[in-house]
């Protein structure tokens, strides 16, 4: 065999082993924090493949890391403290419907938020206004389901504290509830 192919099989080989080796490693938070590329553009892409695995408590970073699995309020408290590290303004948003609560980091500079349940979707960003009743409104509606209230929050330390909370008035519930397609009324009470 002539040695330039013997070497090219070889080094695909090797190539093909490193790709297939770097597709089942777990991504570091160290990686993470010195990655020059990270941005609420590019966030979601590390994430795509991640299972969905709730978690009464928010999960450390190592941990969601290393298991590939979480739920929103680990990604989002993630996403805040990276992209905080970088020069953005994220904030914390938790929206709560019936029977489920749902957590976001809305990305100021990109006028977004971050979605878990959107990871594997072009960016994951997800343009919204940014106050809180905009963002509830966008989030509620991805689950097809009023907003009884939203809170923004910061989490430092396995501490959430409240920043802002705002109650969802009734008046604007029926609202959203007359302005539904036909067929699609829901009770958001």
């Amino acid at each position: 065999m002539h040695f330039g192919a013997l070497f090219f099989r070889q080094m695909s080989a090797g190539v093909l082993l490193l790709c297939l080796t770097s597709i089942g490693r777990a991504l570091t938070l160290e990686e993470l924090e010195h990655d020059a590329t990270l941005s609420p553009q590019t966030f979601a892409r590390h994430f795509a493949h991640f299972r969905f695995q709730f978690h009464a408590e928010v999960q450390s970073p190592e941990v969601f890391l290393a298991t590939k699995s979480g739920d929103c309020d680990d990604y989002a408290t993630l996403a805040a403290d990276l992209l905080k590290a970088k020069g953005f303004t994220p904030r914390l948003i938790s929206v709560r419907m019936k029977k489920l609560v749902h957590v976001v980091c809305y990305v100021e500079e990109a006028r977004a938020y971050l979605d878990y349940n959107q990871r594997s979707c072009a960016n994951g960003l997800i343009k919204s206004g940014s106050g809180l009743s905009e963002i509830a409104d966008k989030v509620a509606e991805s689950f097809g389901a009023a907003w009884e209230s939203v809170s923004e929050f910061t989490y430092r330390d396995g501490v959430k504290r409240l920043v802002q909370n705002v109650l969802a008035a009734r008046e604007a519930r029926s609202q959203r509830l007359t302005l539904s397609p036909p067929g699609t009324l829901r009770d958001p009470s």
